[in-house]
């Protein structure tokens, strides 16, 4: 969130342009956008009738995009949807910002999350900078290290010389000094001691993909739970869904005996009305 934030009022105040967000996001981004003083407009990018991505429906958003237009797109594992473009669709993507010169902005809170592979997840940002395109990446690290209290996470600007990446490096810094000046620092330390010893990291990568491969064969219960019900339907985008959440498009009629459905994941039962949106941490 701060990282957002910070990036962000940065852009106002340089990049005036449109935000193009996902339709649906994280909601929050829409609130840190609007008090940064930028608009934001929704590209399509949850398709119900696949309930995957609606890749044209986004790529010609991005194609009909105004040059300098900032993009907002999830890293991986996207937040509520679960649906992530394939590294196919990733590259096509890549070639309409080189067209269009379109700014990209990742938003990476889940890396790890998605598919236990730290590499595999983070494929798109490093896409982009291969590509050599100049990019906002606001990370956070509290969900895959554990630290959600500690404010804990980083901005990265990519620019393409050294002079520009010191004009924005002073301008960023004005930012956070008037912002909130210095940030917390325990969660930060914690974070350089796992990646910077070798015996840690190896450590917290081990536990982070069992934290993986426990979603994804939560996944695999469900589905396989509302197939052995005999569920009105087809369930493959719940497996084909990925990370936390889920848009499971189970719904409750009015007429049931009971209006609540409950479904339960591994001892954790989750219980809405109407639509559900699952998750799991």
């Amino acid at each position: 969130t701060g990282g957002l934030r910070v990036a962000l009022e940065f852009l106002a105040e340089h990049i005036p342009a449109k935000v193009y967000i996902p339709n649906p996001t994280w909601s929050n981004h829409l609130q840190i956008i609007e008090r940064s003083g930028l608009r934001y407009v929704e590209y399509p990018y949850y398709d119900p009738k696949t309930r995957g991505l609606n890749f044209q429906g986004f790529k010609r958003a991005l194609e009909n995009a105004n040059p300098g237009s900032i993009i907002l797109l999830h890293a991986c594992a996207h937040n509520p949807t679960g649906v992530d473009p394939t590294q196919e669709q990733w590259r096509e993507i890549v070639n309409v910002f080189k067209e269009r010169r379109l700014i990209p902005f990742f938003d990476s809170a889940y890396q790890g999350f998605a598919t236990g592979d730290l590499d595999r997840d983070a494929y798109p940002i490093r896409l982009f900078l291969a590509e050599g395109l100049q990019m906002v990446v606001a990370q956070s690290l509290a969900k895959n290290f554990g630290l959600y209290g500690e404010r804990t996470g980083a901005l990265h600007i990519v620019c393409r010389t050294k002079e520009i990446r010191d004009k924005v490096l002073s301008q960023v810094r004005l930012i956070i000094r008037a912002m909130y000046s210095n940030p917390p620092i325990h969660g930060a330390r914690v974070v350089d001691r796992i990646l910077n010893n070798p015996e840690y990291f190896g450590e917290w990568k081990t536990e982070l993909k069992a934290v993986s491969e426990r979603i994804i064969r939560m996944r695999n219960l469900l589905k396989d739970e509302l197939v052995a019900l005999g569920t009105p339907g087809t369930w493959d985008h719940i497996v084909n869904q990925i990370g936390m959440f889920s848009y499971t498009c189970l719904l409750y009629t009015s007429d049931a005996a009971d209006d609540l459905l409950c479904v339960d994941l591994g001892g954790r039962r989750i219980i809405k009305k109407k639509k559900i949106l699952i998750w799991w941490i």
